[in-house]
């Protein structure tokens, strides 16, 4: 493959990438366990953003010693976030018109987020990108190990029949650019929840997708 035809794939995660939706999950959070009697803070989530939602949720049930059942918790976690961001939801800046270059450039795309796919879906739907948009969307119920091991990346390559050293993977969490790196691939930090400091590892940085260079497409 000619070294201007790289990266072969664009795998972008889906919370602070595509959708501003962190405060919105952690909100539902708080909200599902002020229902079952234990006050937390939206605050409490960050620590835990990337990992997956049942760390997401478990990981604060555990600071508080608060037992729960994690898949009840996060069913109705996500019932209360697919209610909230009903006309609140917006993709962030510059990703339709980056999804399009990328298109006109002849990458495939997909959406490889920690998440389930019921929120997966929940999200592509309110911002009016279902999940057809995409080449392939693989979620945290896809695989066994969350990030920051490389497991959903490499799963998305292979659905691609993209070599992971072909990709160019979009983060926003410390997590995802060590699962990026871990899996071999290029790694664009988008600054949108953590700062690069926050970010070590990533091979680029941008504040969002208006602000990417355009060396960050072709390798």
């Amino acid at each position: 493959m000619s070294k201007s035809a790289l990266p072969a794939a664009v795998l972008f995660d889906m919370d602070g990438v595509l959708v501003d939706s962190e405060y919105y999950i952690a909100e539902a959070g708080r909200l599902m366990f002020a229902e079952k009697g234990l006050k937390v803070s939206r605050a409490d989530f960050k620590p835990f953003a990337g990992t997956g939602d049942n760390r997401y949720i478990g990981g604060v049930a555990e600071k508080y010693n608060f037992a729960i059942d994690i898949q009840q918790a996060k069913s109705r976690t996500y019932d209360i976030y697919l209610e909230i961001i009903k006309g609140k939801l917006k993709t962030l800046a510059g990703v339709i018109d980056f999804i399009e270059k990328c298109r006109s450039m002849n990458k495939k795309i997909a959406v490889a987020s920690s998440a389930d796919f019921r929120k997966v879906q929940g999200n592509l739907e309110e911002i009016n990108l279902p999940v057809e948009s995409f080449d392939a969307i693989v979620t945290g119920e896809d695989i066994e190990h969350k990030k920051p091991a490389p497991d959903i990346f490499l799963l998305a390559a292979k659905k691609l029949n993209v070599n992971p050293a072909h990709c160019l993977v979009i983060e926003d969490a410390p997590s995802g650019v060590a699962a990026a790196k871990a899996a071999g691939s290029r790694c664009l930090a988008i600054t949108s929840s953590f700062t690069p400091q926050q970010l070590t590892g990533a091979d680029y940085f941008a504040a969002n997708l208006v602000c990417v260079d355009s060396c960050v497409l072709s390798w």
